[in-house]
């Protein structure tokens, strides 16, 4: 079964305003398709799309973008962007995708995949995509590194403590690690021709509450959130509290850069059997 996560309204809202859009990833899947591919990039399909960051970007690419998902809520936030005129969005299941066999030129899942039922979504990938067709999966790792003067490591470690302390509301289908999730569809995957990735480290420079919006829509912090939430905003108050103190900065809320750690895979359908 896939798990549904993410369908608050307030969840979805604050999904799109501090979520990353992961364009240095998109980018590396562009260079592989122009490389496997070239001159085929008539439809992107973006699955468990949540609010559209990494649906939109595949636009300039592409004739034609479809982000899916099976939330509502997530899908009211998308079609609230200013999306292009390519850009569209349907309500569907991952393992259940409208579209043709063999119509998908890139089957794309940022930060999603394992979230679905694995078996049947890579079935399913392998019978939108055309021959000589992308897919290719990506997401992050939990530990969200901060830098800021030459404090960064002591940062580091006080953000251990909040990812520590959200650890035992981690969702059981998700195991102790999301890289083996991944790793796992990637050996699972038939095609020949494929490639993993360890890490890309994405940077961008945020106020530090922005750090925290982005923290807080985890769904391990989301769970936290619903099971005791009194514990939940009082551990996120003393990480921010212990981090300025780090800081020693007279800001309440400083600019820091914050360092994504992204994990990927790429694969191409073979053009013939």
């Amino acid at each position: 079964m896939p798990v549904r996560a993410f369908e608050g309204k307030d969840h979805a809202a604050a999904y799109l305003q501090y979520r990353v859009a992961p364009l240095e990833l998109i980018s590396e899947i562009m260079k592989y398709m122009g490389k496997k591919t070239p001159n085929q990039f008539s439809l992107a399909v973006d699955v468990g799309c949540g609010s559209g960051q990494g649906t939109v970007p595949l636009a300039s690419h592409f004739s034609r973008v479809v982000g899916t998902d099976i939330s509502p809520a997530q899908l009211e936030m998308a079609q609230a962007n200013d999306n292009p005129s390519n850009v569209s969005y349907r309500e569907c299941q991952a393992e259940e995708l409208p579209f043709a066999s063999g119509e998908v030129d890139l089957l794309t899942a940022m930060t999603s995949a394992h979230w679905f039922n694995r078996e049947r979504f890579l079935l399913e990938a392998d019978r939108v995509l055309r021959p000589g067709g992308c897919l290719a999966l990506l997401s992050y790792t939990k530990e969200v590194e901060l830098e800021y003067g030459n404090v960064s490591t002591t940062l580091n470690d006080i953000c251990d403590e909040y990812y520590a302390a959200m650890d035992p509301f981690r969702n059981p289908y998700l195991g102790k690690c999301s890289v083996k999730i991944y790793s796992d569809m990637f050996d699972a995957c038939s095609y020949q021709d494929k490639e993993w990735n360890d890490c890309l480290r994405v940077k961008r420079t945020m106020p530090l509450s922005s750090y925290f919006g982005m923290v807080e829509t985890f769904s391990t912090y989301q769970r936290f959130l619903q099971k005791d939430p009194v514990r939940a905003q009082h551990i996120s108050n003393d990480i921010r509290n212990k981090l300025l103190t780090a800081m020693k900065t007279s800001s309440s809320d400083p600019e820091v850069t914050v360092v994504v750690k992204y994990f990927y895979w790429l694969a191409r359908k073979p053009c013939s059997l």
